[in-house]
């Protein structure tokens, strides 16, 4: 068993070959469309399509023109990427730990992090669990400090009721194969400030600045800044589109998944279960427990187990201070942030897919389950 099948139909089967039989197949009409059904869906002004979150993040740090002698707050439990896009503009990477519930941001670690140099903090979603946000604003809004949600694991992710990605500053979605929208690869950035999207808009596109006199055979854009292609395609937006026209289908499916593993899993007191959150607006991206006893030798048996079952699982994510990187740059060691480094040793992925089946639940419970009580 897969630790995720993406949910796929006739519908991108036509999307693609109208893509494809309209010859337009590089950034057009279908990212268009594409960018409008998402932005619609998550509530915010402006969508922009990338070639992956990971873009998508570079670009929202460009944007806000963060450079050297700034730094960036990231949690130290999330993919490498949060981290990364403050390191691909110059600025430095201020790691803080987590909550070990929400595996989110710890709001009183942030505040303490905080130097004059602080201009952004990298509010991540994750697993599909929003950060609290308002513990987070109400930290960075008095001081300026500007908020980059990394949303890559949250389409669909509710905060007391509203979509996230223009509840900060900046917004960035992922459509990786493990996503609860998939394009293969690709990303987007979301935002309701005029001025970050005119700006990601001409970052995203070599650096080119829109023509705003009449089109002519010999008119050429001007480009004015420095910039990148990291344009979606319409290939893989044409997938992105009919993903969009069954999104509710594929958070249900998620949610039920989710419901089904909590309900036979609630009695086993070894392990911490996904919270539900705020707003109850989970999108389970990924079902990740945390073995309680045992540490990560533990944890490794089990997932040891689960692979001679042929059932993939992996780790939560990283401890990202940990990583041969950010170690050697900044001289940090795993005690640095003990929660993350504890998350990373004894949590566990589930699979949790569209279409999972409650017997596949059932299966995958019982080994843990085994595995847990065993010596």
């Amino acid at each position: 068993m897969n630790i995720t099948h993406p949910y796929f139909d006739d519908q991108e089967i036509e999307q693609v070959k109208e893509c494809l039989a309209s010859g337009w197949v590089t950034q057009g009409p279908k990212t268009a469309a594409f960018e409008k059904a998402f932005g619609a869906y998550q509530g915010v002004s402006h969508a922009l399509a990338t070639t992956s979150c990971t873009a998508a993040l570079h670009l929202a740090t460009l944007a806000l023109d963060l450079g050297p002698d700034d730094e960036v707050i990231v949690p130290a439990f999330t993919w490498i990427t949060s981290a990364n896009c403050a390191e691909y503009v110059g600025a430095k990477v201020v790691f803080v730990d987590v909550n070990p519930h929400t595996y989110n941001i710890d709001p009183v670690a942030l505040e303490a992090a905080l130097t004059s140099k602080t201009k952004a903090i990298v509010a991540v979603h994750l697993f599909g669990l929003a950060a609290d946000m308002d513990e987070i604003l109400a930290i960075a809004r008095p001081r300026g400090i500007a908020v980059i949600e990394d949303a890559a694991c949250a389409t669909g992710s509710l905060y007391k009721g509203k979509p996230v990605g223009a509840i900060g500053d900046i917004g960035c979605f992922s459509f990786h194969p493990r996503k609860v929208v998939t394009t293969g690869e690709g990303g987007m950035v979301t935002t309701d400030n005029d001025d970050l999207a005119k700006r990601v808009a001409v970052l995203r596109n070599h650096g080119s600045s829109p023509l705003d006199t009449r089109v002519r055979p010999w008119s050429m854009n001007q480009f004015d800044v420095l910039g990148y292609n990291l344009r979606l395609s319409d290939i893989q937006a044409a997938v992105g589109l009919a993903q969009m026209g069954k999104v509710e289908k594929l958070l249900a499916d998620r949610r039920a998944a989710a419901a089904h593993y909590t309900e036979l899993l609630s009695g086993v007191d070894e392990l911490s279960l996904p919270l539900l959150g705020a707003g109850e607006g989970h999108s389970y991206q990924s079902y990740v427990v945390r073995v309680l006893k045992g540490g990560r030798d533990k944890r490794n048996a089990i997932m040891e187990a689960f692979e001679n079952e042929k059932i993939q699982t992996r780790p939560g994510t990283h401890a990202v201070h940990r990583l041969g990187y950010y170690a050697g740059k900044y001289g940090l060691k795993p005690e640095d942030f003990p929660i993350a480094a504890t998350c990373e040793d004894t949590t566990v992925t589930l699979p949790i897919f569209p279409g999972m089946e409650e017997d596949d639940i059932a299966r995958v419970t019982e080994v843990l389950k085994q595995q847990i009580l065993s010596n």
